[in-house]
Parts: C-alpha cells; sequence; structure tokens
C-alpha cells in the first residue's frame, strides 16, 4: 500500500507532469519557426471570411506575436499592441503561462521556478508593463482576424519581462517542473495513503499476533517525512543537489539544441543562418549556455546570420527576430546535447538511490526503536 500511494501514483503524475512540459517547450520551438504576424502580414491575409480558404500546408497557419498588454474585455478576450498593430486573443482554451522575473545576472538557477500557469482572472491583474508572446491559428471573427484555438491548432500565451531578445531561451530553459514527484496528485497520495495505512494498523491493534503488521503498518504511513529527519536527511540534502543538477543538464541540453531547428538556413524574415568555428571566441559574442567552458581540442560554433556575399568568413551577426538565437557554443552542439542528457540521466538515477537509501535507513532505526519500545513495556 505505501508503495502504490508513496510511489506509484506521484510517479505517474511524474510522468504526466514531464510529458506536458515536454510538449509545452517543443510546441514553443515550432512556433519559433513561424512568422512574425506584422501590420504587412495580417494584410495580405485578406478579409477575414467565416469560411478561410483550406490551409496548404501543415504550419501555413501559425503565426508569432509579440507586444505589450493592453487590456481584456468580456473575461476572455485579450488584447495585445504592438508598434503597428493591434490583435485581439481569445484564452478561452488557451495555453496560459507567465515566465518568472527574469535575474539581472546571466547564468543557471538549479532552483529557478517553472512558468506559472495562469487562469483568466489572474490576467486581468496584470499590468500594462508587462509583454506577451502568442502563437497559434488565426480565425475569423466579426471580419477580422484574431488568435484563437483551433481543433487542429492549440494557442500558447506566454506573459514576460525583461529582454525579449533573452525570451525565447528562458522559456526553454525554465520549462521543466522543479522536481516532477511533487505535483498536482502528490499531496492527495500522501493523505490517502497516510490514512488507509493509519486505518490498517489501528484495524489490527487489539489482535497481539499481527503486532509487526501494526509496527509496520504505523512506520509507512510517515515515511515522506523520513526525508526530513536525521540521519536520512544528509543523504536528503544530497539528493537536491543532485536532482537540481540534473535539472540544468536538461536545461544545457536544450539551449544548445536551440539553434539546431533552422536546419534550413533561411530564417522567417529571410536571413541566411548558420554558423561559423573558432578556436578563440571573438569579442562581443554571447554564450547560448550560460556557464559552460571549452575543452582545449573543441571549436567554438558561433551562430548568428551569414553573410554569403560578403568576403572571407565574418563573424555571424545578431539576427533580426528577437527569438533566433545568437552566440556560441563551446563544442558540436549535438555531440554536448547528448553528454547532457547522459549526466542528467545518471544524477536522477543516483538522486532516487540516495532518496530511497534515506527513507530505508530511518525507517530501519524507526522501527527499531518502536520494537525496543514495545519490549520494554
Amino acid at each position: 500500500m505505501a508503495l502504490f500511494w508513496y510511489g506509484l501514483v506521484p510517479i505517474a503524475g511524474a510522468l504526466v507532469s514531464r510529458r506536458a512540459w515536454r510538449r509545452f517547450r517543443a510546441y514553443f520551438n515550432k512556433l519559433r519557426l513561424a512568422p512574425l504576424l506584422d501590420y504587412a502580414r495580417y494584410v495580405s491575409r485578406g478579409p477575414a471570411q467565416e469560411t478561410p480558404p483550406p490551409r496548404q500546408g501543415p504550419d501555413r497557419e501559425l503565426f508569432r506575436f509579440t507586444g505589450s498588454f493592453e487590456s481584456i474585455t468580456d473575461g476572455h478576450t485579450l488584447w495585445i499592441r504592438s508598434p503597428d498593430l493591434t490583435i485581439p486573443v481569445v484564452l478561452t482554451g488557451a495555453q496560459v503561462y507567465m515566465l518568472p522575473t527574469a535575474d539581472k545576472e546571466e547564468g543557471l538557477d538549479p532552483a529557478e521556478e517553472a512558468p506559472q500557469r495562469l487562469n483568466r482572472d489572474q490576467v486581468a491583474t496584470l499590468t500594462g508593463e508587462v509583454r506577451v508572446f502568442v502563437g497559434g491559428a488565426l480565425s475569423p471573427q466579426d471580419g477580422r482576424w484574431i488568435f484563437a484555438v483551433t481543433p487542429e491548432t492549440p494557442l500558447q500565451v506566454i506573459f514576460y519581462t525583461g529582454d525579449e531578445r533573452s525570451m525565447a531561451g528562458r522559456v526553454i530553459r525554465t520549462g521543466r517542473h522543479r522536481n516532477e514527484y511533487w505535483n498536482g496528485v502528490t499531496p492527495y497520495a500522501l493523505v490517502l495513503g497516510a490514512l488507509c495505512l493509519i486505518a490498517m494498523a489501528v484495524a489490527f491493534l487489539p489482535r497481539p499476533a499481527f503486532r509487526l503488521t501494526v509496527i509496520t503498518a504505523f512506520c509507512a504511513a510517515f515515511v515522506p517525512l523520513y526525508t526530513l529527519a536525521p540521519p536520512g536527511l544528509l543523504l536528503t540534502i544530497v539528493y537536491r543537489r543532485f536532482w537540481q543538477g540534473a535539472r540544468v543538464y536538461r536545461s544545457i541540453r536544450d539551449l544548445v539544441r536551440l539553434p539546431l531547428i533552422y536546419s534550413s538556413g533561411i530564417l522567417p524574415n529571410g536571413e541566411v543562418y548558420g554558423s561559423r568555428c573558432y578556436q578563440d571566441l571573438p569579442r562581443g559574442i554571447p554564450l547560448l549556455a550560460p556557464g559552460m567552458k571549452k575543452s582545449g581540442k573543441e571549436l567554438w560554433h558561433v551562430f548568428g546570420v551569414l553573410d554569403p556575399q560578403a568576403a572571407g568568413a565574418p563573424v555571424p551577426r545578431e539576427p533580426e527576430d528577437s527569438f533566433v538565437p545568437f552566440g556560441a557554443i563551446p563544442g558540436d552542439p549535438e555531440r554536448l546535447a547528448r553528454g547532457c542528457a547522459r549526466r542528467a540521466s545518471i544524477l536522477g538515477v543516483l538522486s532516487w538511490l540516495l532518496l530511497l537509501a534515506g527513507i530505508g535507513l530511518n525507517a530501519v532505526l524507526i522501527g527499531r526503536i518502536i520494537i525496543l519500545l514495545g519490549a520494554q513495556a
């Protein structure tokens, strides 16, 4: 019973949570390839007919749009304003998130909060200083094009503060649960598990023949608290460090893969995108994954906009599209990503082993204490 309520149920919730965050990051990466909606593209779509023209490709109807939060009307229609266009967004059924506040210092914080899921009431309390990213399909309504959820495509809305150029990296870096074990079903599973085990212990308490069952049930009922009691607490602290390290490696894995989605070499705005390799990092080039260092035999891979007509091999420049990564990676991105994934898996397994070892150690000690007290009584 303890394994079911404290193990299987939370782990099942963890798998669902991890899959949801993986889909969140994957859809955001897909939207990064969509064209940025501006006034010219909006007008080029023609009049907003109630029966839109058939789709000409799997991603032809996807657009992304960024602007300032203007207002929310009817309790579900968000208005976003850019320098040349104001467009409504219907929040019904949309995936609405708020990015954590950006730190002034660059780096990867292992304890960084994940994006917060917002409901419509929380959106209404936001101020005009917040910027908004929206990505999805355009739908006709009342003679104009709006962003709305369609049967084919979801709608992703992300509120954020800080520099727009760092927003994409922050979404990919923080778009994961801090600890998947503690998810929406975990509190209920812990309470139900404790109640079931205590009820079992109380039911067998009047029967001396089941004394061991009563002791075991009582010990198992408080297993979640064993992580907070010494000496298992020391292993819990190491477990947290290892788990946070695994989260950082997963973030680095996704960050170094950010430029790889532009495999065609052509950005949505027509710029040529690619990389150049250097033994020494050129001046003024930022790191795409802060904190990573180059080994002696590796080359710096600098990603940015290339100028095919320029003589020689000029340093890539910053793209006009703020969602396209610009910076350096200390080595081959795919090889680094595989290495980070491997380290994250190892740290994840070690962290679970340490956590279970701490729980087992405290369970044995508490069980021995209960047996000794029972013998003296």
